[in-house]
């Protein structure tokens, strides 16, 4: 097997799993070591740098980096690395003389920013120190997009989401709020130089196939757009019965919201079973900590819509779970008198199914074969997935769309068929979530700059900033702390649900304390901090083999890579993960070290008599549009770096 290529910065990149995961790359590893040393402001900033609202996402992102945390490998639960992000940003200075300051000098060059969402604020947070005008079109009152219209403020406060929009809208973007944009066209024939289209999904999915849908609309509503109108307190309370329809995150906001507006007995209602939810896990177990129950496996058959003299006939055999007979079904779309005497909606029926996979793993919802269940509801909401709208783009101004109607862009450069307009969020390759947003920002804006620059969008693209420091000091003793700590993951607390559920404003979860995120922070295994091998000085004395407490080192005899992960001390069973064979050893032998399963602890490099093992700090940062600067991210590294 061809020796490892260490000095491909992708291969280390790799290596530390969290940052690999995140869509923005943030480099996990260094920021959670700044928390340990309480240096909060310094987290902050490297947080900033990468995925732009860290309050925000220290609240409510995805955490995709969660599931990839080494630590989950060898403990029950990974580092929370989401919660600690929100440590960084709630115990900060001021960071403002930290970021870049303007006036900046203008570049002669115009872009234009339509929707004020994460996409949009990443691509005018990355271009304005360099000199761009940058013109914000967003129909809301104030910036942050469906981060304001969609996550309700019990879990993210406003005064959170405005602090980090305007540490953007400080840098002389040009905003105008409260203005639809009607016509790209119109945008196009201006003297913008580049056209930046972040409007997310603002389309909820609805039913309207379904019996009683159009006859019950007074109190059937789509999630999304329900969402929106109570954050900008247009509706300020909701019946008492209420069924919320879907199983994403979006569903989990509905129900929780629903109940402090007034709903008691608020019920989730799913197709898929549970564990197949798309909400994640966490969303799911508040949403049952607030009580509320959540019932897979129905499928939504009608909405039933009666007067009270229809629905004083059947109430009692329905509510009762007798089966009806369909005669017996009453309905205003099969009574055409009722509309005359206030027909309302009365609740929903389901058809109960199970889930069937066949061999290629592929789900199927069979139905059970049982009768239709009756659930009693005041008011339901639709939540069963966003859809792309554009209607206000021309079909004659030069981007393509493909037959779902999304427009045609470059998954690396997010330029569309247009060359002046690009895509970013969940506007470009549909519904996603803020960090990936925010990577889709920092792209486009490289793209944008080269553009307006004449350069080729491709092969003119910055590569990331890396580097490999030694972390010895002493003969045993490094930069950072490689002690691998023992403690479990910590519960983040929550305010008692009696208060947050009779005010839809008080923030639930409470965030670590400075004592509790540096314990969070100590399991952390440093994954950044590379073993890195120099065989020449290797004596093959097999003392790393001897010391490492997952067996993840051999030394053998050559051979492709399916035959040296099998003859590892330990099987290498994860092929996502790569293996590190180093050559030039005296006994033509190989060294092969299973990253997937290496802790990072340094005994290795202790142990060692010749120092042939070394721990060197890799950092990765992907590098911004025109090579922006942060002062306090270069700080950091030049002090951390010793």
């Amino acid at each position: 097997m061809k020796p490892t290529n260490i000095q491909d910065p992708e291969y280390f990149h790799k290596v530390v799993d969290c940052q690999y995961a995140c869509p923005a790359h943030t480099p996990v590893p260094e920021y959670i070591r700044l928390i340990a040393e309480g240096r909060y402001t310094e987290a902050y900033m490297i947080n900033w740098d990468s995925n732009v609202f860290p309050g925000v996402l220290g609240r409510t992102c995805d955490r995709p980096c969660e599931p990839a945390c080494r630590r989950g490998r060898i403990d029950e639960e990974p580092v929370a690395i989401c919660r600690l992000k929100r440590v960084a940003a709630d115990n900060r200075d001021d960071v403002i003389p930290y970021m870049p300051q303007g006036p900046f000098p203008p570049n002669g060059k115009k872009v234009a920013l339509i929707g004020g969402g994460p996409a949009s604020l990443t691509v005018a947070r990355d271009l304005a120190p360099l000199g761009y005008e940058v013109h914000l079109f967003d129909e809301q009152k104030l910036g942050g997009g469906f981060m304001r219209s969609q996550i309700p403020a019990f879990r993210l406060p406003e005064h959170v989401l405005n602090d980090e929009v305007n540490y953007i809208l400080r840098l002389g973007i040009h905003t105008q709020f409260e203005h639809y944009v009607e016509s790209l066209k119109d945008v196009l024939e201006k003297d913008y130089d580049a056209v930046f289209v972040g409007t997310g999904a603002p389309r909820g999915r609805d039913l309207p196939d379904l019996p009683g849908r159009q006859e019950g609309d007074a109190n059937i509503h789509i999630g999304i757009n329900w969402l929106g109108s109570v954050a900008f307190e247009h509706t300020t309370n909701i019946g008492k019965r209420v069924i919320v329809l879907g199983g994403g995150n979006t569903a989990m906001d509905c129900c929780r919201t629903a109940r402090r507006l007034g709903g008691e007995d608020v019920k989730v209602i799913v197709r898929s079973p549970f564990a197949s939810m798309k909400a994640s896990p966490w969303e799911k177990e508040d949403a049952q900590h607030e009580d509320i129950p959540i019932i897979d496996n129905h499928v939504p058959r009608s909405f039933v819509v009666a007067t009270d003299e229809e629905w004083s006939v059947v109430s009692d055999q329905w509510l009762a779970g007798e089966p009806i007979p369909d005669e017996a079904k009453l309905r205003v779309d099969e009574n055409p008198h009722s509309a005359i005497r206030n027909p309302q909606l009365r609740g929903m029926t389901f058809e109960k199914v199970e889930a069937v996979y066949d061999e290629n793993g592929k789900r199927s919802l069979v139905p059970t074969g049982e009768p239709e269940v009756f659930f009693p509801a005041d008011d339901v909401l639709i939540a069963v997935g966003q859809e792309n709208s554009f209607p206000w783009i021309e079909r004659t101004v030069g981007v393509d769309f493909d037959k779902w109607e999304m427009p045609v862009v470059d998954k690396t450069t997010f330029q569309s068929t247009n060359p002046r307009v690009f895509f970013g969020g969940d506007a470009a390759f549909g519904p996603e979530n803020v960090i990936t947003a925010v990577a889709h920002g920092h792209q486009a804006a490289v793209s944008i700059d080269l553009f307006c620059n004449g350069k080729n969008l491709l092969t003119e693209r910055l590569h990331p900033m890396t580097n490999l420091i030694s972390q010895k000091m002493g003969i045993h003793e490094w930069a950072y702390d490689s002690a691998v700590d023992e403690y479990d993951r910590l519960v983040v607390p929550q305010a008692d649900k009696t208060v947050t559920l009779r005010d839809r404003k008080k923030e639930v979860e409470l965030g670590f304390d400075p004592l509790a995120g540096y314990k969070e922070a100590e399991r952390c295994l440093n994954c950044d901090v590379q073993t890195v091998f120099e065989a020449p000085k290797c004596i093959e004395c097999d003392a790393c083999v001897d010391i490492c407490p997952t067996a993840c080192i051999t030394f053998t005899t050559d051979g492709d890579e399916s035959d040296l992960r099998s003859r590892t001390k330990v099987p290498a069973l994860n092929i996502s993960q790569d293996i590190y064979v180093a050559d030039g050893l005296k006994t033509g032998r190989v060294m092969v070290k299973d990253e997937d399963v290496c802790l990072h602890c340094g005994l290795c490099a202790e142990r060692c008599p010749t120092a042939a093992w070394d721990m060197q700090k890799f950092w990765y940062n992907v590098t911004k549009a025109g090579e922006v600067k942060y002062n306090v991210v270069q700080i950091t590294r030049n002090e951390s770096a010793v």
